[in-house]
């Protein structure tokens, strides 16, 4: 389409400058990195909303309705074509935009856009001051995250900034520690004291009522944290895996619980928003509530888009429930083994084997799944970082300038050998996990009597 060449040369040049950053180790300065981030995706996104031959379908078909559903005073979620399952938090921007009289052409893509930009800075923070000017230089050329942003309009950035912020909060000032183990019950067997992944209740109550002194001085970061991932999960569902390496960061007890609860109530308010203002009934909220949940029977099962399920239907869409359940507790029995064996690690580390993960086992997925780790692994990259950076930015990046140029049955030629493509990433997104990074430094028991600095969890 109009766009798809200087797209492409914006693309390829922000490839370049970020390996040629890693390479000469540049740090530019915050203006110069959020100058470069902001240009290239305002020139993207003003090059794809004047396109006149392609937008994309979802961007036309459920984000737009979704925000016109908001000006209508009727539910973005179950009248808006079927098109939104998500909390009407995204809609109510679009529909402001468009109650402002902004063309949708540009509406829906500036919401995406200006997360993005405030999401380069704090990719650097999540980086640590080492690496911070770096990490947040490479996010601002990261190409995929301009596809999304400015060339696809899909809210993925709107839930990264939220996200990403709430670890930035939840691990505080300096660098994080891996707080002291809880005092899990232990079993004796052959001269041996194994630990039980059991605490007393007693135990319990008194951690969260009697806190150390490090988790009573994380409560107040651990509200926030909660409170912003809780943005991020009123953008769409999918951070709610990112919960658990959240909760990492805080030191006890207490801190994590306070911030388990902060995380609930936003969705809740957003929730609420929608009888009480009238956009829906009462008694609909139940229905709104199963069109966005996460049980496997909930899951929209259009599969054959990547991995698995590509090889599985021959690279085409494929409307059987049954692969979509299958990949949906493979993706939750895959998070679970994350989190045990990285349970010493670093909290983000516990992102990157998440995500990757998922990456690796879930039956569907849109391009734009692809950024959800880039942030992370842009932070705190492995030695397959860079190659599963751009490996994934290239086959997304075939389906959003190449595939375009096509449609109907010439499309559909070309999907199937572009999904099946997929099975060649995933041997790279596994060689990506941190698989050699399973520990981080804990922070040491305080002597009594002793004056001692313990590094911020």
């Amino acid at each position: 389409m109009e766009y798809a060449i200087p797209t492409s040369i914006v693309l390829v040049a922000g490839v370049v400058l970020a390996l040629v950053a890693q390479w000469k180790g540049w740090r530019p300065s915050l203006a110069v990195t959020l100058t470069l981030g902001i240009a290239v995706r305002v020139l993207i996104m003003v090059l794809s909303a004047r396109d006149t031959q392609w937008q994309p379908v979802d961007y036309v078909n459920s984000f737009q309705p979704a925000g016109v559903a908001i000006l209508d005073h009727r539910d973005p979620v179950l009248e808006s074509n079927g098109g939104w399952h998500f909390l009407p938090t995204i809609p109510y921007m679009y529909g402001l935009l468009l109650w402002l009289g902004i063309p949708w052409e540009y509406a829906g893509r500036i919401v995406t856009v200006v997360a993005d930009v405030v999401l380069i800075p704090l990719v650097g923070k999540l980086a640590g001051a080492r690496t911070e000017k770096l990490r947040a230089f490479q996010y601002a050329c990261n190409p995929l995250a301009i596809l999304v942003a400015s060339v696809h309009g899909q809210v993925e950035p709107v839930s990264l900034v939220f996200g990403v912020a709430a670890y930035v909060v939840a691990r505080g000032p300096g660098d994080w520690r891996r707080p002291e183990p809880l005092p899990w019950a232990r079993l004796r067997l052959a001269n041996r004291d194994l630990p039980l992944p059991w605490i007393s209740p007693g135990q319990i109550v008194r951690r969260i009522v009697h806190p150390s002194p490090e988790d009573r001085a994380a409560t107040g970061r651990a509200v926030w944290a909660g409170l912003l991932m809780g943005l991020a999960l009123c953008a769409k569902s999918w951070p709610v895996i990112l919960v658990p390496a959240l909760l990492m960061f805080l030191p006890g007890l207490r801190s994590r619980l306070v911030s388990l609860v902060a995380t609930g109530v936003s969705p809740m308010f957003f929730l609420l928003t929608l009888p009480i203002g009238g956009w829906t009934e009462w008694r609909q909220l139940p229905e709104v509530l199963n069109t966005i949940g996460l049980r496997p029977s909930d899951v929209r099962p259009i599969t054959g888009d990547w991995g698995w399920t590509a090889l599985v239907s021959g690279g085409n869409w494929n409307l059987d429930p049954i692969p979509a359940r299958i990949g949906q507790y493979m993706i939750y029995a895959a998070i679970v083994a994350c989190l045990v064996w990285w349970r010493k690690a670093d909290p983000v580390d516990v992102t990157i084997a998440i995500l990757l993960s998922f990456m690796v086992f879930t039956p569907r997925l849109g391009a734009q799944y692809l950024l959800w780790f880039m942030p992370f692994l842009v932070a705190r990259p492995t030695r397959w970082a860079w190659p599963a950076i751009l490996g994934s930015t290239l086959w997304a990046a075939v389906g959003y300038i190449v595939l375009t140029q096509f449609s109907g049955p010439k499309w559909g030629e070309l999907h199937a050998p572009w999904a099946i493509s997929s099975l060649v990433l995933l041997p790279v997104l596994i060689a990506a996990i941190p698989w050699r990074r399973r520990h981080a430094a804990t922070i040491p028991t305080p002597v009594p009597g002793e004056k001692k600095t313990v590094p911020a969890a």
